[in-house]
């Protein structure tokens, strides 16, 4: 499978050492991997590029990592957000799936559960993607059948001469 078919992800964390190890990872796997050191930095790559996943620090230099959900939203609305933090808290995992985070990992990151997560929600949207094309595949086959059953059940309206 091309890294492509894979999926395109971006990591965001301040620490150079997590972006590292993580796209390094990511990529092994096959996956095109981007990465951003801040908040406005992914917000400006998400404008330009498509990614089908974003990792997410939940503390950057620039604004919280769930302000950055909020703004991804806007920018990619069917991108999986996942946040990454060193703070594991109820708390914190209720407040960020409430602000749009389809996941919550913490660090340490445990690389084998990080490729899991990632995998299991990549394929989710794969499935849910497959399934809006066959909806409307439905949905413009069914729309031909009406029209064409309208127009042949229509009176053709003939000239009085």
């Amino acid at each position: 499978m091309s890294e492509n078919k894979k999926g395109r992800i971006l990591v965001i964390d301040d620490d150079e050492g997590v972006r590292k190890v993580v796209a390094e990872a990511l990529k092994s796997e096959g996956y095109l991997v981007d990465t951003a050191s801040n908040g406005k930095e992914a917000v400006e790559k998400s404008r330009t590029n498509f990614y089908n996943l974003a990792l997410i620090d939940i503390r950057l230099p620039d604004m919280e990592g769930t302000k950055l959900l909020t703004s991804m939203k806007e920018t990619t609305p069917e991108m999986i957000k996942i946040i990454l933090t060193g703070y594991p808290a109820l708390q914190n995992a209720i407040d960020v799936v409430n602000k749009g985070a389809h996941g919550y990992l913490v660090k340490p990151i445990n690389m084998d559960e990080l490729l899991r997560t990632v995998e299991q929600h990549l394929k989710k949207q794969s499935e849910m993607k497959q399934y809006s094309q066959e909806r409307v595949a439905e949905f413009v086959e069914t729309r031909f059948k009406e029209l064409q059953t309208e127009e042949r059940d229509t009176p053709k309206t003939t000239k009085k001469e």
